[in-house]
């Protein structure tokens, strides 16, 4: 697995991603996965200065994981918050992204 390392492009996440931030989110991310080769290419999304996520930025990070999916890459949150991290649970989205937790 060393041998082949995919690519890797990160985004870091608005403060507040919602509803006045989620289409410009969105386009940046689909910008990367753009970039990105398709089967091998993951986006790394750091959440870690984002403080909320409304329903409108759940599904700006539902329609990013879609896009990779049709690409065949994969979308890694990175350092959510206790709180999203309850969300994605609650909606059973847990499922569609790799959760990468802080390493301290």
């Amino acid at each position: 697995m060393q041998a082949t390392q995919p690519a890797v492009l990160e985004l870091s996440a608005p403060e507040h991603l919602g509803l006045e931030s989620r289409t410009i989110f969105r386009q940046h991310a689909v910008g990367l996965l753009d970039q990105l080769p398709e089967r091998t290419g993951r986006l790394v999304i750091d959440l870690r200065g984002t403080r909320t996520v409304d329903s409108a930025g759940l599904g700006a990070l539902m329609l990013i994981q879609r896009k990779a999916s049709e690409r065949r890459q994969v979308v890694v949150l990175k350092r959510p918050n206790d709180e999203l991290r309850f969300l994605l649970v609650l909606t059973k989205l847990d499922d569609l992204f790799e959760v990468e937790a802080d390493a301290a």
